[in-house]
């Protein structure tokens, strides 16, 4: 339980960092943060799977490249429903969600590494 809860913490960081870095992206404060990193998890674990098989030759095509757009749309996606998150513009969801994969991936290492 402990892992999930820090791993939580780790995206909800990851988000605030993404808004402090990335013009066009607004976080309005912390428990947003943690309302976006549940979100973000439930996205990642429901429909992402879906999408992921649906575009495998696009993936298939740019060596895997793709996975990065489709993670900028669906953060865009869930700034059209989540008060107090907004993004600009496609751009910056997919400079963000680049931003918030690699903060979020060193930080599930370093979570790792401590258990």
């Amino acid at each position: 339980m402990g892992i999930i809860v820090a791993r939580l913490l780790i995206t909800a960081l990851a988000f605030l960092l993404a808004a402090y870095a990335v013009p066009g992206i607004e976080v309005a404060g912390f428990y947003t943060a943690l309302v976006l990193a549940f979100f973000w998890g439930v996205l990642n674990l429901t429909v992402k799977p879906v999408l992921w098989v649906l575009t495998l030759p696009i993936n298939f095509l740019t060596f895997g490249l793709f996975s990065i757009v489709l993670n900028g749309a669906l953060l865009w996606f869930l700034a059209s429903f989540i008060d107090g998150f907004d993004i600009a513009g496609f751009p910056a969801a997919v400079l963000g969600a680049f931003v918030i994969g690699i903060t979020s991936g060193i930080g599930a290492k370093l979570v790792s590494a401590i258990k």
